[in-house]
């Protein structure tokens, strides 16, 4: 992953990758059939961790404003526990063959749908703003916290379970209704206070 990062996807070459990691050809055609295989596997060992805990948000919570936190919470957590993948994924997925980007495209699709209906049960139970649009609203947070691979440092002055309450925080102060966040039960609402008190 070191070696994608600092020469790019293509400048690696397998004799470099084997060398890099102790096996042999063999070992990595085994369990690789081309490199570019290698780069579809990067980026889904990152989108699966998100899509497999939004998932289990929407199974473990009622609320869309617990499901949302939590999604997004976890989402951010992904920037700090494979930041190599996701570097070396955003610099070199124009390489990916195309039945690769198909399969990027499901999952991400998948990933972007749980956060859409998280948005849409929070406008029908009453607990979101009902100005808010559904789909801008599912894109803006995806826009903002995917973002988070272009400046996160793992030696930055916030850690990244602070950075992702200042996500929520910032996130539901857009979506819930005013009245919401006013009130003492905005606290009762979340799964831990958020970075910023209120």
């Amino acid at each position: 992953m070191l070696l994608f990062e600092k020469y790019g996807f293509h400048g690696v070459t397998v004799n470099e990758i084997v060398k890099n990691v102790g096996t042999s050809k063999g070992g990595f055609y085994h369990h690789f059939t081309t490199k570019d295989e290698l780069l579809f596997v990067i980026h889904d060992t990152f989108i699966t961790y998100v899509l497999k805990k939004a998932i289990i948000a929407t199974k473990t919570y009622q609320s869309p404003t617990k499901k949302l936190q939590a999604i997004i919470k976890d989402f951010v957590k992904v920037f700090d526990l494979y930041k190599p993948h996701i570097s070396v994924f955003y610099q070199e997925s124009i390489y990916l063959k195309p039945k690769y980007e198909r399969l990027v495209k499901k999952k991400r699709d998948q990933f972007k749908e749980i956060i859409k209906q998280a948005v849409y049960e929070g406008k029908e139970s009453g607990e979101f703003r009902e100005d808010i649009p559904v789909e801008i609203t599912t894109m803006a947070i995806l826009g903002m916290v995917n973002w988070t691979y272009k400046w996160y440092q793992q030696s930055g002055a916030k850690s990244i379970d602070e950075i992702g309450d200042i996500y929520v925080d910032l996130i539901l102060h857009a979506v819930l209704k005013n009245e919401t966040v006013a009130s003492t039960a905005y606290d009762e609402l979340l799964i831990e206070k958020p970075f910023f008190t209120l």
